[in-house]
């Protein structure tokens, strides 16, 4: 008898430590995505979840490099924003055109980096998130969050090393209206 109350205290002790600990930091997954972006798109393998503050209010915003196969078509039941920095940088930025546009390499085809500005003390992790975003066609194999300075301020841009043979390096940063992508030059590496 004493040794079963025993295992009945180790048992509550030990689920009270799992109930007290602090959600994982990696908590995006596949169904996360699927459930903040709509069933068409999933997690991609590879570049890393980034947790920045990319709207500059002091909140930690998500980056996630993901692929969708039609980013439009839940846009407006899951509330986000899908958007093409790229295309409005050389000129025409219409997504319902621009989500068109299809990679001539079928490994980067889909390729989008979903943004979660956060809300609140739950940050991107709030139930509901600040603004979402969807950027399409920036054609990328790897990201980085990193500083840059536009016009004497200091943001938080999403670099990409570009897919193509100029081996390209780019930002896309938050202006305080609206994602925008900027060249840089040669590549991060």
């Amino acid at each position: 008898m004493h040794s079963w109350r025993r295992i009945c205290i180790l048992v509550l002790l030990s689920s009270l430590a799992i109930a007290q600990q602090p959600p994982s930091a990696s908590t995006v997954d596949n169904d996360f995505v699927r459930k903040e972006f709509g069933s068409t798109c999933t997690l991609m393998a590879g570049p890393p979840q980034v947790e920045a503050d990319m709207d500059g209010d002091g909140i930690e915003d998500l980056v996630v490099a993901a692929r969708c196969t039609n980013a439009l078509a839940d846009q407006a039941e899951l509330n986000f924003t899908v958007i093409d920095p790229y295309n409005s940088f050389y000129g025409y930025g219409n997504t319902r055109i621009t989500t068109q546009f299809a990679s001539e390499d079928p490994a980067t085809r889909g390729l989008v980096l979903l943004v979660i500005h956060g809300a609140g003390s739950k940050a991107w992790r709030a139930a509901t998130p600040k603004a979402k975003f969807v950027i399409i066609n920036l054609p990328f194999k790897e990201i980085a969050v990193k500083k840059l300075t536009v016009k004497k301020k200091t943001v938080m841009a999403i670099y990409a090393d570009e897919t193509g043979g100029d081996r390209m390096t780019s930002a896309t940063f938050w202006d305080g209206k609206k994602y925008r992508y900027q060249p840089i030059g040669s590549s991060m590496q």
